[in-house]
């Protein structure tokens, strides 16, 4: 388990999802949440992009909100600000969301402990912290790295001890 108590079985349960709502995608295009879109879309995921401010994202149209999707998604990875980040799993649990990723790759990213518990709470699925490039069969340069490096500091995912 890292600190925060995610295990490797939760991440790959997430990953296992090809229907995953990516809620506070940028505008920008050369944002790294529009990089790490593109690259779950190349890999086969129907991303669903979430952002109020922008009615599409790359040609796939955006919702405003987690519960206006249609169809509905049962997977959402945040790449929001933590006080976001408690207003948008409220928002999961009213869509039926049952797996939430709160993107970290420096600082706190989108993790929010008080949005962790209650998602905990409603038996929601959550990944907090950690960036899916690490997790990806095949991850390239950087991110490859960076698992290695995690795996040999101790600080990588397990699979739960059974």
């Amino acid at each position: 388990m890292t600190d925060q108590g995610v295990s490797l079985e939760i991440i790959n349960d997430f990953l296992a999802q090809k229907r995953i709502a990516m809620v506070g995608i940028s505008r920008e295009p050369g944002n790294f949440s529009v990089s790490l879109f593109q690259e779950l879309c190349r890999r086969g995921y129907d991303m669903v992009p979430v952002n109020p401010n922008t009615p599409n994202v790359l040609g796939h149209r955006c919702f405003a909100r987690v519960q206006d999707i249609e169809p509905r998604v049962d997977s959402a990875l945040l790449m929001t600000s933590p006080a976001l980040t408690e207003k948008i799993v409220a928002d999961c649990a009213i869509a039926g969301v049952r797996r939430v990723w709160m993107y970290r790759a420096a600082g706190t990213g989108a993790v929010s402990l008080s949005a962790i518990a209650f998602c905990r709470k409603r038996g929601i699925q959550v990944v907090p912290g950690e960036c899916p490039f690490m997790f990806l069969p095949r991850a390239q340069g950087i991110h490859r790295l960076h698992g290695f490096l995690r795996k040999i500091t101790g600080r990588y995912p397990l699979h739960p001890k059974t």
